[in-house]
């Protein structure tokens, strides 16, 4: 099991503004575990005891809407943290967290990182910066989802999800994601996601080899209004 203190994760998320001494507490009382792609790490209305630390692979917050259906609001990623809001708002947590493949998480217990947020002014405003980053994210959804068709939205997810996660070896996007995750990105049936990506085939945009999708003509995509 990697050590806090030496673990190289830790410099893409808050937990870098620790000292080492600090490190070396949390590494004692964290638990590692491995969660399967498609399990649930944590559902809606929960309360979090603590953090997760993502060392590998990815998940997606969604909450679930009133007929429903869930919306993806955010894609996480290695390197990031899990239930900050949560941890300091001592509320249940508002989304629900999927793994999209399998992963690899450290938890570290509130007991044990809530003293650090008090004390260490640095750790406690980069988490509060973190959060304010994800509330504006939270305002661009709402705006979108008013004033944007389906296809920008979803040439925009497309976009998104290339910028930020690359792509494979054979030029697909490197996440995986279902037609059903793809409507539920940009708030639509699952019918309407499938037909906007067919018409993007049409168009040359993308194309696909089996499930996965390859962006042929990123400019195109930009410019679809």
């Amino acid at each position: 099991m990697s050590k806090c203190e030496s673990c190289i994760i830790k410099q893409f998320n808050s937990l870098k503004n620790l000292s080492k001494e600090e490190l070396v507490r949390i590494s004692a009382c964290k638990t590692s575990k491995i969660v399967k792609k498609g399990e649930v790490i944590f559902e809606e209305g929960e309360m979090l005891n603590g953090v997760y630390c993502v060392r590998d692979g990815i998940c997606k917050l969604s909450k679930l809407s009133a007929n429903g259906k869930d919306q993806i609001i955010k894609l996480v990623v290695k390197g990031e943290l899990l239930g900050q809001r949560s941890l300091i708002s001592e509320e249940s947590s508002n989304l629900q967290a999927t793994a999209l493949n399998d992963m690899e998480l450290c938890f570290i217990p509130k007991s044990e990182i809530i003293d650090d947020l008090r004390k260490n002014v640095n750790f406690s405003f980069d988490v509060l910066k973190n959060m304010s980053h994800d509330l504006k994210e939270a305002d661009d959804i709402i705006v979108n989802m008013a004033q944007k068709s389906v296809r920008q939205r979803l040439a925009e997810a497309l976009i998104s999800i290339n910028s930020s996660f690359g792509t494979n070896p054979d030029g697909t996007l490197s996440v995986l994601l279902s037609r059903e995750d793809y409507a539920s990105i940009v708030g639509t049936a699952t019918e309407s996601a499938i037909r906007v990506l067919s018409q993007f085939k049409k168009e040359g945009l993308i194309s696909t080899i089996g499930k996965q999708i390859k962006i042929e003509d990123l400019e195109g995509l930009r410019r679809i209004e």
